[in-house]
C-alpha cells in the first residue's frame, strides 16, 4: 500500500513522472509540468486527469483543431488515434493512465 500526496511531487524537469502502478500493461503515472508537451498520438487509449492547476488541452478531430480548458478534477479521454497536446496554464500536476511504453 502507498499513499501519494500529489502536491508534494515536483521533479527537476517538466513532464518527469512518478510511476505509481503498472497493471496488465497499463501504467498510472503522476506528472508535474509548467511547459507544454508535444503533439502526439498514443498507440493506445489515454486517460488524463488534472489534479492541480489548469491545463489547456488541444486536440485534432476530423481534421479540425479545438481546445478545452481543464480544471482540477476534469478528465480527458483520448481514444486511439486522437492527436493531442497539453499546455499547462502555470504549473500543473496530472495523472496519466495509458498503455505501457506510450509516448
Amino acid at each position: 500500500m502507498n499513499i501519494i500526496k500529489s502536491k508534494d511531487f515536483t521533479p527537476d524537469n517538466p513532464w518527469d513522472a512518478l510511476d505509481i502502478a503498472s497493471m496488465n500493461g497499463v501504467t498510472t503515472r503522476l506528472h508535474w509540468t509548467d511547459k507544454p508537451y508535444k503533439w502526439h498520438i498514443n498507440d493506445g487509449e489515454e486517460v488524463f486527469v488534472v489534479l492541480d492547476g489548469e491545463v489547456e488541452m488541444f486536440y485534432r478531430q476530423d481534421a479540425q483543431e479545438a481546445s478545452v480548458i481543464m480544471q482540477v478534477g476534469d478528465i480527458f479521454y483520448a481514444s486511439i488515434g486522437t492527436e493531442h497536446v497539453a499546455h499547462p496554464i502555470g504549473a500543473a500536476r496530472v495523472l496519466v493512465i495509458e498503455k505501457e511504453g506510450s509516448v
